[in-house]
Parts: structure tokens; C-alpha cells; sequence
């Protein structure tokens, strides 16, 4: 009988999180020259984690390269990538306000195409690692 129990929690658990997903995947195209950002509202004390990586929309081989500053409301550099194609950053906001992630393509592209990059920004409850605590609960 426990053992129903304990199963009902855990898919209440898996629904309560399928529901609460704030997580934002973002596709942003680069062009060779300039720069794009993309911004978010977040309050004080919030866990922000987000991947982003390089996609080539003309399959070229080796993959081009970015850079990637994300600031703080007040302009304080949070993370700052350069020559890249994949990275990730993750902080705890100590200040509410917009928070700003730019890209652009790094100096040495040549050619004229576009780059995609995926962004998966994550910010509070859909930054957890619900994966390592659904484990957790099983092993009880």
C-alpha cells in the first residue's frame, strides 16, 4: 500500500514540474558582423543557468566561433566567453532588474552566412536539478 503511495507522489511530483517549466529555449541568428542580445527580468536571489551553443546553418566544418557577455542590471560582467562554440554560465541574481546575454560572431569568420545559436536559459524553480531529486526520493 505504501508503495502506490509513494509511486501517486512521485508522478504528482513529475506533473507539478511539467507544469512549472520556466525554462526558455531561444534561437538566436547571428549575422557576420554585429551583435545580438537577449534579456530577462529577473528578481533578487533568483539561480539563473543557461547553455548555449553554435549551430552552423551551412554545415561548415570547423564550426564557427562566438563570443558571449552576460551583465547585470547595474553592468556588472556575470560571464565572458570569447572564441567559443558552446559554453554555459550559471549565477544567483544579487540584484533585481534586467539581466542582459549578447553574441556575436568572433573577428576571424569569413563569409557572409548566418550562425544560430540555441540558448536554454533557465531561471528559478526550472534551474533546479529535478532529475537528481526525482533519484533521491526513489532511493527512500
Amino acid at each position: 500500500m505504501m508503495r502506490g503511495g509513494a509511486n501517486l507522489s512521485s508522478v504528482l511530483l513529475l506533473v507539478f514540474l511539467c507544469v512549472l517549466q520556466g525554462s526558455e529555449a531561444v534561437w538566436l541568428s547571428l549575422p557576420a558582423s554585429g551583435t545580438k542580445c537577449v534579456s530577462e527580468e529577473i528578481q533578487n536571489n533568483v539561480v539563473v543557468l543557461a547553455d548555449y551553443v553554435v549551430i552552423s546553418d551551412d554545415h561548415i566544418h570547423p564550426i564557427p566561433t562566438i563570443s558571449a557577455k552576460v551583465t547585470s542590471p547595474y553592468g556588472n560582467t556575470l560571464h565572458n566567453q570569447q572564441n567559443v562554440t558552446h559554453g554555459q554560465f550559471a549565477f544567483t541574481t544579487t540584484e533585481g532588474g534586467n539581466y542582459l546575454a549578447c553574441f556575436w560572431v568572433d573577428g576571424q569568420r569569413t563569409g557572409s552566412a548566418e550562425i544560430s545559436v540555441n540558448i536554454d536559459w533557465k531561471t528559478g524553480i526550472a534551474a533546479k536539478d529535478w532529475n537528481q531529486l526525482l533519484e533521491r526520493r526513489n532511493l527512500r
